[in-house]
C-alpha cells in the first residue's frame, strides 16, 4: 500500500488502492501530473468501489482531502462526474470532483477516528468518469499548498538501480514490441518499458485499433516476421471484440525463443525522467511505477523512443515537429500554404450491445453537448470517425482531448436515447465498451537525418539505406466540415486518401534516428516523417516493420559499440545486409524435426539420446528401463554394453562463434553432445577449471560451467572496448590485453592489470 505517514497526517495514492473495484487506473497523463489517478469508466452506471485500509497514528479529528478536478468544467458548468468518500461504511457528506477544471483538492469534510485500522473507499456517484488522484486524512491545519508540498515529496523519493541493459525501448506498442524483440533476437541484452498491464498499443483490447499495411514488401522482403508473429488472426478496421484482439497472444511472445533469455518486459512503469551526459546522450532512464510509486533508474548506451508521443526525445531537448508543415517547407502539394497546428486527431472507440427488455439511460442535458437532430451521428459503434483534438496536444492535453471525446460520445447517445425522434430504435441498447484510453494519430515528431515527405512517397528516388515500406494510402485525416462548424471544438472526421503507385516505397534508416541526441533510435508514429508522408507511415504494420528495423540496427551497433548515427555512416553495407535478412522467427511450438534420431522420454526424467547424439549420463535405472522395453534400437547405444561408470571418456570443447555457442564432445558422442548459449563474437577459449571455460568476448569475457551448461560469469570493462586475450595471474587476479586502435588496425598493445576481486590496478 502506497501511503506516506507524517505525523498525523496520512496521504494515500489512489490508484494503489488495495482494490480498485470498477475504478479504472489511468497513467496516461503521468508526464504532466506525476503520478496516475482512479477514474469512473462507467458509461453512466456508477462502478463499484476503490477500497483500502488505513491506519491512523493517533486518535483525533481529521480533516479527509481529496485530489480531484471536475473533469467536464471546460464545456459545462454541471459536474458530470461525481463521487463521495466512505470511511468505515459510512458516507462523508460532500460531493467531491464538483470543482474547477484544473486538478485542485478538495474537502470532503471531518470526522473524529480513533487510532488503529479504519477502511476508506471512493464511492462512485454518476458513472460518468469522476477521477481522484489521492486522499489525505489529517489533524493538521493544512491548506492546500502544504497538500501540495506532501505530494511533491512523495513523488521525489528515491531511486532504485533496476540494472543495465545493452538496448532499452520505452513503450510497448507494436514499434515497440517489435524493436525490442528483434533486438533480442540477434542477443542484445533488451529492456522493454511499458506504461499499461498489456502491450499493443493501439492494437490491444483497450484501445481496438486493426493494424493496417502490407508485411514483407519491397527491398527487405523478410521485414515482418515479428509482426507477423503477434498480429491477432482477425481483424480489420472495425471495431471488434476485446478477444479478437489477443492481449494474451503479444504478451506470451515474450516468452519464447531468444526472447525468453534476452528480453527483459516491464509493465505498468511509466518513464518519467532521462538522465543525459555532457554529449546529449542518454546514460538512463527513471521510471515510476503506475501503482506503487516505486522509482526505477535503467542505464544502456542504447535506447529508443517508441512511447507514440516522443517522450524520450523531448526529455533529451531533440528538436520536434508539430501539427501541418508549410507547403513550401518540403515543397509538398499536399501541405496547407501555411503552417498550422492542426494534426490528425484522437479516436475514442465505442461499442453497444441489444439486450431482451428496454435500458435506460441518464438524462445530462444539463451537461451535454448540445446535439440535435442535424448534427446526431445515428450509430451503434463508434469507429475512427469518433475523433478530436486535432486543434490540441497532443502530447501535454492528453486528458482534455480523451475527456472531450467522452464528452461527445455520451452527449450523442443520450440523444439518440432520450430525445431523438427514433430514439426507439436505441431502447434496448446499452453501452458495452468505450476505450478509457483512446488511440492518437500524431502527435510531436522528432527530426531526424532525413525527413521522409510525400514527394518521398510520390516521386521516390534511391535511397542507400532503405527499411521497411510504406504502402498504405496517404490518408490524412481532418475534421469534419459539418461538424466542426456546429461546435466549438470538433469530434468528428473525414479522411482524403491519396495514393503514390503501385510500388512500396522504404522509409530510409535516417528517419529512425533523432538528429540531436546521438543514442537514441526512434520506433512508432514520432519518427521523422513530415505530416503528409505521417498519413502513410502511421499505419501499425508499416510501424511494427520499421520497429524491427530498429531492432536489427541497434543489436549490430551494440555489436560494433557505436552509435545509430555511425551505423549508417561506418556500418551501412553490414546494417543492409541485417536488413535484407530480417528478424529471425521464432522456432515452432512443439515440432520434432524430421531425421532418423531414436530416443526414450520417460515422464519426469531426461530424454535419453540414441542417435545422433548418444546420452552418456543416464539416470538412475535408465539401461534397466531401456532393457525391459525390448526395442530394436536401429544404432547401438555404447552403455547398453559397458556400465557407464566403466566407459573411457574424452571431451572436447570448442567455441562456436557463427552460433554464439560453446558446444562440447566427448567420446561417446556421434555428433554435438551438447551446447551452451554464450555470445558472437567470441574468442580466446581457456580452462580456467576442471568444468570451467573462458571465452572473451566484447567488452570483456565469460565464463562457462559445463557439468551446469550455463554461464556463471559475465566480466565488461570500459577499458576493454578491443580486448584481444586474458591470461591469469597467481594471485586470481588477470591480465587483459587490449588493441586500443583496434583489432588488426595497429601493432600496440595495451595490457591491463585486473584484481581478484575484478578490479582495475594499472594499465
Amino acid at each position: 500500500m502506497n501511503i506516506l505517514l507524517l505525523a498525523a497526517t496520512v496521504f494515500l495514492e489512489c490508484e494503489s488502492f488495495s482494490n480498485p473495484g470498477g475504478w479504472t487506473v489511468d497513467p496516461s497523463s503521468m508526464s504532466e501530473m506525476g503520478s496516475a489517478y482512479l477514474m469512473a469508466h462507467g458509461y453512466g452506471v456508477p462502478v463499484a468501489d476503490a477500497e483500502t485500509a488505513v491506519v491512523l497514528p493517533e486518535k483525533g479529528i481529521y480533516s479527509i482531502w481529496a485530489r480531484t478536478r471536475n473533469w467536464n468544467a471546460e464545456w459545462s458548468a454541471v459536474p458530470a462526474g461525481r463521487f463521495g468518500i466512505v470511511l468505515d461504511g459510512n458516507r462523508l457528506g460532500g460531493e467531491l470532483g464538483t470543482g474547477g477544471r484544473d486538478w485542485r483538492w478538495q474537502s470532503a469534510g471531518t470526522r473524529e477516528l480513533d487510532a488503529g485500522a479504519h477502511t476508506l473507499a471512493l464511492h462512485d456517484l454518476t458513472g460518468f468518469n469522476g477521477r481522484c488522484d489521492a486522499v489525505v486524512l489529517t489533524t493538521e491545519n493544512l491548506d492546500e499548498a502544504g497538500l501540495e508540498q506532501i505530494r511533491r515529496a512523495r513523488q521525489n523519493g528515491p531511486v532504485a538501480e533496476g540494472g543495465t541493459f545493452d538496448f532499452i525501448v520505452v513503450g510497448g506498442g507494436i514499434s515497440g514490441i517489435c524493436a525490442a524483440q528483434a533486438a533480442a533476437r540477434a542477443t542484445a541484452k533488451t529492456l522493454l518499458v511499458q506504461d499499461r498491464d498489456v502491450v499493443g498499443g493501439c492494437n490491444s483490447s483497450e484501445i481496438r485499433v486493426g493494424l493496417g499495411g502490407d508485411v514483407h514488401v519491397g527491398p527487405n522482403p523478410a521485414l515482418g516476421n515479428v509482426v507477423d508473429e503477434i498480429a491477432p488472426i482477425r481483424g480489420g478496421g472495425g471495431v471488434d471484440r476485446a478477444e479478437d484482439y489477443e492481449d494474451a497472444r503479444k504478451m506470451n511472445s515474450f516468452q519464447t525463443g531468444l526472447n525468453a533469455r534476452f528480453l527483459t518486459l516491464r509493465t505498468g512503469e511509466r518513464v518519467v525522467s532521462v538522465e543525459t551526459n555532457a554529449a546529449g546522450a542518454i546514460t538512463a532512464v527513471v521510471s515510476r511505477h503506475v501503482r506503487t510509486g516505486v522509482r526505477m533508474r535503467y542505464r544502456s548506451d542504447l535506447f529508443c523512443d517508441a512511447t507514440g508521443d516522443a517522450v524520450l526525445a523531448r526529455m533529451a531537448g531533440c528538436a520536434t515537429m508539430y501539427g501541418r508543415e508549410a507547403r513550401a517547407t518540403f515543397g509538398e502539394i499536399s501541405a496547407p500554404v501555411a503552417a498550422d497546428r492542426q494534426v490528425m486527431g484522437h479516436s475514442l472507440q465505442w461499442t453497444t450491445v441489444a439486450g431482451a427488455q428496454p435500458c435506460p439511460f441518464p438524462d445530462i442535458s444539463a451537461w451535454a453537448l448540445p446535439i440535435d437532430e442535424a448534427s446526431a451521428t445515428y450509430s451503434t459503434v463508434g469507429g475512427w470517425a469518433q475523433e478530436a483534438g486535432q486543434y490540441r496536444d497532443m502530447g501535454t492535453e492528453t486528458e482534455a482531448i480523451r475527456d472531450y471525446g467522452l464528452l461527445a460520445i455520451f452527449s450523442n447517445w443520450h440523444y439518440l436515447k432520450n430525445v431523438s425522434p427514433r430514439k426507439g430504435e436505441f431502447a434496448r441498447r446499452r453501452f458495452s465498451w468505450i476505450s478509457p484510453i483512446g488511440g492518437k494519430r500524431e502527435g510531436h515528431r522528432v527530426v531526424g537525418d532525413h525527413v521522409f515527405t510525400q514527394n518521398d512517397l510520390e516521386s521516390p528516388e534511391p535511397v542507400p539505406d532503405p527499411t521497411a515500406c510504406a504502402t498504405w494510402d496517404i490518408d490524412q485525416h481532418f475534421p469534419d466540415p459539418a461538424n466542426a462548424a456546429a461546435f466549438r471544438e470538433p469530434f468528428r472526421s473525414c479522411a482524403y486518401h491519396r495514393g503514390f503507385g503501385t510500388k512500396p516505397v522504404p522509409v530510409p534508416y535516417r528517419c529512425l534516428y533523432a538528429r540531436d541526441c546521438p543514442n537514441l533510435f526512434l520506433a512508432g508514429r514520432h519518427i521523422s516523417v513530415s505530416h503528409v508522408a505521417l498519413a502513410s507511415v502511421r499505419v501499425q504494420r508499416t510501424l511494427g516493420m520499421l520497429g524491427e528495423a530498429v531492432g536489427i540496427a541497434a543489436a549490430l551497433a551494440w555489436e560494433h559499440g557505436c552509435t545509430p548515427r555511425e551505423l549508417y555512416t561506418d556500418y551501412l553495407d553490414e546494417l543492409m545486409g541485417r536488413m535484407r535478412a530480417g528478424v529471425p522467427k521464432n522456432p515452432v511450438y512443439h515440432a520434432y524435426p524430421q531425421g532418423w534420431h531414436e530416443k526414450y522420454h520417460f515422464w519426469g526424467r531426461p530424454q535419453v539420446n540414441v542417435h545422433p547424439e548418444t546420452e552418456t549420463n543416464l539416470f538412475a535405472g535408465a539401461q534397466s528401463a531401456i532393457a525391459a522395453l525390448g526395442m530394436v534400437h536401429r544404432n547401438e547405444h555404447p552403455f547398453f554394453k559397458t556400465p557407464p561408470e566403466k566407459a573411457a571418456r574424452r571431451r572436447l570443447v570448442l567455441a562456436d562463434e557463427s552460433r554464439a555457442q560453446l558446444v562440447v564432445y566427448d567420446s561417446c558422442n556421434a555428433k554435438e553432445r551438447f551446447a551452451v548459449p554464450a555470445e558472437k563474437p567470441m574468442w580466446d577459449l581457456k580452462r580456467v577449471g576442471p568444468d570451467l571455460y573462458r571465452v572473451v568476448v566484447r567488452r570483456g569475457f565469460m565464463v562457462i560451467d559445463i557439468a551446469r551448461r550455463k554461464v556463471v560469469e559475465t566480466f565488461r570493462h570500459p577499458r576493454l572496448n578491443e580486448l584481444t586475450a586474458v591470461c591469469d595471474l597467481p594471485d586470481g587476479g588477470f591480465l587483459a590485453c587490449v588493441s586500443p586502435g583496434g583489432y588488426g588496425k595497429t601493432n600496440d598493445i595495451e595490457v591491463v592489470a585486473f584484481s581478484s576481486d575484478r578490479k582495475m590496478r594499472r594499465a
